[in-house]
């Protein structure tokens, strides 16, 4: 397989632009026109699943963690960073990541644990603000429908689970074509009214050039008049964490067990317990506790997440139990993610879970 058709699969789902300022998602070792012909998916990048690369000619390691996250200076094999790049570029091994993208789509991490956890009825945690846009674009009324589907078409219309949404206003359209023009409807120096419609669309803005294309190949006018908003709406397809609700209440020290034991947890550090039965859950893979606010807010009765530290466990102030079950623990099951996802399109590619145990963390018992 050619490594761009891989990587545009994997960023149409989780769009880089969807990361945190932070990250470093994206290929960060490698010619995106390289062929490959199996790959390797792991939670960390470390110098060991390169080595299991090397061993079984692999090319390609899809990581949820970048190996790289700050620039790099020196490449003296001093630091585990460092060797790691090394080792990759000297034995022609890919590397690439998918982290808070795909932290940060409706259908990723969060929603991977959710579904360990049999949550029901979800939605995002925090939506991400700005991320709409709006086209409206003036049309003659006999080709309408035909812009309309074209716009459906590459991505524009989607608002929660509904599709093919549009707003339309007729009204009457004015134009004079100059000498040089090649006028669809109308004379050459003469102004022409035309009856015609104006589409409202919303959508995502990482779709844009496509739903662009679209209006322009299936628009009759030469000129296409149109305009484009940034809208501050909230997008619930996009953001941090999710939240949802067990199908039925559970009483707090036997939802923690079963937490734990769905989660493969070694241990659950936990805020003092209410006495109470608990049903909504809002949960963050990783490090999550800038969302304890948003949880609370929205009647959570437990925040499933990871990476407390001692003085952030206050912060629950008797309105909620922070359950924190490690960084490694809430993420592991993202390797089984990228693995459907990656198989659903391409099932012919070779493509499987490392064997290496990544977690830098053990637990004495």
């Amino acid at each position: 397989m050619n490594l761009a058709v891989l990587i545009d699969y994997l960023e149409s789902i989780a769009p880089l632009r969807y990361q945190e300022s932070y990250d470093n998602s994206g290929l960060i070792v490698g010619n995106r026109n390289q062929e490959v012909d199996s790959a390797i998916v792991s939670l960390d990048c470390t110098e060991e699943v390169v080595d299991e690369a090397i061993r079984s000619g692999c090319q390609l390691i899809i990581s949820h963690h970048p190996i790289v996250f700050k620039g790099l200076k020196r490449f003296n094999g001093s630091t585990y960073v460092e060797r790691v790049v090394m080792k990759a570029i000297k034995h022609d091994i890919s590397l690439y990541a998918i982290h808070t993208n795909l932290d940060n789509i409706y259908g990723g991490v969060n929603k991977k644990i959710a579904e360990r956890l049999t949550l029901q009825h979800l939605s995002i945690l925090s939506p991400k603000e700005e991320l709409l846009r709006k086209l409206a674009v003036f049309v003659p009324k006999q080709q309408a429908e035909q812009l309309r589907s074209a716009l459906f078409g590459a991505g524009a219309g989607h608002i929660g689970n509904y599709s093919e949404c549009s707003f339309n206003i007729s009204g009457t359209g004015t134009f004079k074509a100059e000498a040089d023009a090649n006028p669809y409807v109308g004379q050459v120096g003469k102004r022409h009214e035309e009856n015609e419609e104006r589409i409202e669309v919303i959508y995502p803005q990482h779709k844009e050039r496509e739903i662009l294309r679209a209006m322009y190949e299936s628009h009759p006018y030469e000129e296409v008049a149109y305009d484009l908003y940034k809208l501050q709406n909230s997008y619930d397809q996009v953001g941090s964490g999710m939240i949802g609700s067990l199908a039925q209440p559970m009483e707090e020290a036997a939802f923690l067990g079963f937490l734990k034991d769905r989660l493969a947890a070694k241990v659950v550090r936990h805020t003092n317990l209410k006495g109470r039965k608990v049903q909504r859950i809002a949960v963050c893979g990783g490090s999550g506790g800038f969302l304890l606010p948003y949880a609370i807010r929205q009647g959570a009765d437990v925040f499933v997440t990871a990476d407390y530290k001692y003085h952030e466990f206050f912060d629950a102030e008797g309105k909620i139990v922070i359950a924190d079950v490690g960084h490694f623990e809430s993420e592991q099951f993202t390797q089984e993610l990228l693995l459907e996802i990656i198989q659903k399109k391409f099932p012919n590619f070779a493509v499987r879970l490392t064997g290496i145990n990544t977690n830098p963390i053990n637990y004495y018992i």
